[in-house]
Order: C-alpha cells, then sequence, then structure tokens
C-alpha cells in the first residue's frame, strides 16, 4: 500500500452529486468503455444510487485536495459480516485527471477505511485481464492475484470474466463485533 499523504480525499457520494458524476461519467465514456458502465444520466444515476440505501454498499468520490476536482470514484460493494467480514472494490478514474496516480491514492484510502473504519478483514478487485490500467493499480497496491471467475459480470452486452485480486486487513487488526467469537 502507498504511505505517503494523500493528494485525494474520499467523499461521500450523495445525490447532490448528480450533475457533476453524470458530465464526468460522459467525459469518460472512452476511458470505461468496455471495462464497466456507470450512470451517465439523471435517471441513470438515481436508479444506481439506490444501492447505497441500505449500507452494504458504500459509494465515494476522490476529490483532488487543492481543487476539489472529482478525480474518480471508489464504491466499497456488497458488504459482508459474520465469519467472512469482506466486500468487493470497485473504482474508475474520470478522464480530466487520469493518469495523475489520483485513483491510486484514492483506493488507498478506500482500503485503509475499509480495514480501520468497517474493520473489514478481507478486500475483493474484480479486473477484466485486458484492462491493463486497473490490473497494474491493484498490483502496485499489494493485493495478491487468486484467480479467474468466468463470466463473472454483464458488462456492454456480455458476460465478461474478471481476475480476483484480493488484500487482507494488516495485522494487528481489530475485528467488527458482528464477528463470532468461536
Amino acid at each position: 500500500m502507498i504511505e505517503t499523504p494523500s493528494r485525494v480525499a474520499l467523499h461521500p457520494l450523495t445525490a447532490a452529486d448528480q450533475d457533476e458524476f453524470c458530465a464526468l461519467v460522459q467525459a469518460s465514456a472512452a476511458l470505461h468503455g468496455p471495462w464497466m458502465q456507470l450512470p451517465a444520466t439523471a435517471e441513470a444515476f438515481a436508479l444506481w444510487m439506490r444501492r447505497f440505501d441500505d449500507g452494504s454498499n458504500l459509494g465515494f468520490l476522490v476529490r483532488v485536495r487543492e481543487t476539489g476536482a472529482a478525480a474518480g470514484m471508489v464504491n466499497i460493494n456488497s458488504v459482508i459480516r459474520g465469519r467472512y467480514q469482506g466486500a468487493s472494490l470497485g473504482y474508475a478514474a474520470f478522464a480530466p485527471s487520469a493518469g495523475h496516480g489520483y485513483m491510486s491514492e484514492g483506493v488507498t484510502l478506500a482500503v485503509h477505511h475499509a480495514f480501520t473504519e468497517l474493520r473489514l478483514h478481507r478486500l475483493e478487485a474484480c479486473v477484466q485481464p485486458g484492462n491493463k490500467a486497473s490490473l497494474a493499480l491493484v498490483k502496485r497496491l499489494g493485493f495478491h492475484f487468486e484467480g479467474v471467475s468466468p463470466d463473472y459480470l454483464y458488462i456492454d452486452g456480455a458476460w465478461r470474466d474478471h481476475e480476483r485480486w484480493t488484500v487482507t486487513a494488516p495485522s494487528p487488526w481489530t475485528p467488527d463485533p458482528s464477528l463470532p467469537e468461536v
């Protein structure tokens, strides 16, 4: 993990971010496709935001501290408690800020938040094999390759294979109270 002072901060994604988010998704279409599909209209954004209502998914904007510009987004998805204590991680850079290392810092902050504030034990990032930039990011941040999940997600009109990359909480780790003692 990157252990340097961050040039970015995580901000919880809210309905008020709709116009900025959708404009940045539209401006980033060439960067995101065929790897992911994010909401690019007000209607799609409103529908997408409902996934955060019950707390099992958390969404953040990665904002550049100096300018306040949104450099990308990070989601901590499908938080599972009990014996698993894990979640999946989704992220995307926005084209105007891509290539400056902001997402490495933003994902690092999200991982830190997951292990300290949420007290998760494991995070999984699933990446399409051809997405070289995303693969480089997880490798750079110390995620470990676990295998390939065939036909893992339906993206851009087809079921796509994904590589599973994981990281676990550093020791010492304080578990969430929902972790059974035995």
